[in-house]
């Protein structure tokens, strides 16, 4: 039973961006590449640097359960049935950068471990660094997560595959079906959009009452009798606390058209508002869990 919810319920673990390419990517045991194209930094290892000057020294190759801090004990003191991050980096050791895109992040294959080390179950993929260095790094970041035992979604091969939920078997409990998708909005390049026939991300390019009729569809053609469902949406710009009329009417509907129980949000780097809406929590904005933000100043308004 997990601390502080009745027995027999089902307790989510929901965060918002795992970003553990780039800096984080350097210290683990495996480092990618750390060539970037970004305007003013050019090695991934100068987060590194940014991040000791303010921290501290760091002495890489660290381990897998490093980067995680204290919220693995706090993981393992509330038990969730569920683990389920936002996974916003590919996991490739492909060199083709998404052109005049301007930042990249990826992870190295053989650094997928540190997602295992928190026991994840579902890795969310609908998000606008998965496929920063292309279908190729798309097509091994699936290959990689699927081969370390981690559910996906919200990406895949073909639409069909992107849009289709990760299923959560929990023992004595039931599914958790984890659908997921991103929008344009929250700086996906409509380029990415998989297609019936070609692969990339399940890709939303308004939040209308049709856009949201068209989710509602795939989950009531997924959903059985006692499922819980949880729509998992990559939305708006980084840093931004308003809520729009259009991300509440979507998510109420969601909520009202195919009985969706839990809406996760994420894109902003910061917590944003939540709200209970008919007994359904949504979570508007989850803010970064891990990144290699350290030493980066700038936008102290949205931290705490």
């Amino acid at each position: 039973m997990t601390a502080g919810c009745p027995a027999g319920s089902l307790a989510l673990f929901l965060c918002g961006d795992i970003m553990t390419g780039r800096g984080i990517d350097q210290i683990l045991p495996h480092p990618s590449k750390p060539q970037l194209f970004e305007p003013y930094v050019r090695s991934a290892r100068d987060y590194v640097r940014l991040a000791e000057r303010t921290c501290g020294a760091l002495k890489p190759p660290v381990d897998f359960s490093y980067i995680w801090g204290d919220a693995l004990a706090e993981l393992e003191r509330m038990a969730p049935d569920a683990r389920i991050v936002n996974l916003e980096t590919s996991v490739t050791a492909s060199d083709e950068a998404w052109p005049d895109k301007g930042i990249h992040y990826r992870m190295h294959p053989a650094n997928v471990a540190c997602l295992s080390a928190a026991r994840i179950d579902c890795c969310v993929l609908a998000n606008n660094h998965v496929m920063d260095w292309g279908r190729r790094g798309l097509a091994e970041t699936l290959d990689t997560l699927h081969r370390a035992g981690l559910l996906t979604a919200g990406a895949g091969r073909t639409l069909a595959r992107a849009a289709a939920p990760a299923t959560v078997s929990v023992s004595g409990k039931g599914r958790v079906l984890v659908f997921a998708c991103c929008t344009t909005g929250s700086g996906v390049p409509r380029e990415w959009a998989a297609s019936r026939t070609g692969s990339g991300v399940h890709l939303l390019t308004d939040l209308s009452p049709r856009s949201a009729e068209t989710i509602a569809r795939q989950i009531r053609a997924r959903k059985r009798s006692g499922d819980v469902v949880v729509l998992s949406v990559h939305w708006g710009g980084n840093w931004r606390f308003d809520i729009s009329r259009e991300e509440r009417t979507f998510a109420h509907q969601l909520i009202d058209a195919a009985g969706v129980d839990l809406v996760h949000g994420h894109s902003s780097h910061h917590v944003r508002g939540m709200e209970l809406y008919k007994g359904k929590l949504i979570l508007y904005g989850c803010g970064d869990l891990l990144t290699d933000y350290e030493g980066i100043a700038g936008h102290e308004a949205y931290r705490p």
